[in-house]
């Protein structure tokens, strides 16, 4: 992308698309896994294209916008994701998980999180689950994550500060960005 601003997506919604899928469509698989991301993607462009007359730049960016659409998109299929954690943290790490770590990418993913951060990531009131992850796996700010999901920026703040304290005790005091980093780098 170049620094031109985004295109609105009521005017060029096919150059919304085009920008913005790819980057959906890592989220969400992220966040459900690589069998559910294409229909997440796919549903959260449908819903966008439908709402896209009522998008407001003022109010958020197209990719702040597509992120909180996806993320209520996710929270429709929250059991799934709420599941998929769970069996993750019952697996642990598995053979060649050394060898594996090393090729997969640094960033944070449900793919590979384990054992106890999976659960406890599972465990976190939904809410707090979101914020959470658009921050850890979309990179979004906090002003940004607020735009997304429609809540101010002091909310987006502590229910983060929650978040990290669930998981922080679930870890035995150990910080959960430091265990997702050395999981990941």
């Amino acid at each position: 992308m170049t620094g031109d601003p985004p295109p609105h997506p009521a005017e060029c919604f096919d150059e919304v698309f085009d920008a913005y899928f790819a980057e959906i469509h890592r989220y969400a698989a992220k966040r459900l896994g690589p069998d559910a991301a294409a229909d997440i993607a796919a549903q959260t462009f449908l819903e966008a294209f439908r709402q896209r007359r009522r998008y407001d730049p003022e109010r958020a960016g197209v990719r702040t916008w597509l992120y909180g659409i996806a993320t209520k998109v996710v929270g429709r299929h929250q059991r799934t994701e709420t599941r998929a954690l769970r069996a993750r943290s019952r697996l642990g790490p598995g053979r060649g998980a050394e060898e594996h770590t090393e090729r997969v990418d640094a960033r944070v993913s449900a793919e590979g999180l384990r054992g106890e951060l999976t659960g406890a990531i599972a465990a976190l009131p939904r809410g707090q689950r979101d914020v959470l992850l658009l921050v850890a796996l979309a990179d979004l700010s906090h002003d940004e994550v607020a735009a997304a999901l429609g809540i101010s920026y002091g909310t987006v703040g502590s229910r983060l500060s929650r978040a990290r304290t669930t998981l922080r005790k679930a870890l035995g005091g150990t910080n959960p960005m430091l265990t997702l980093e050395e999981q990941h780098g």
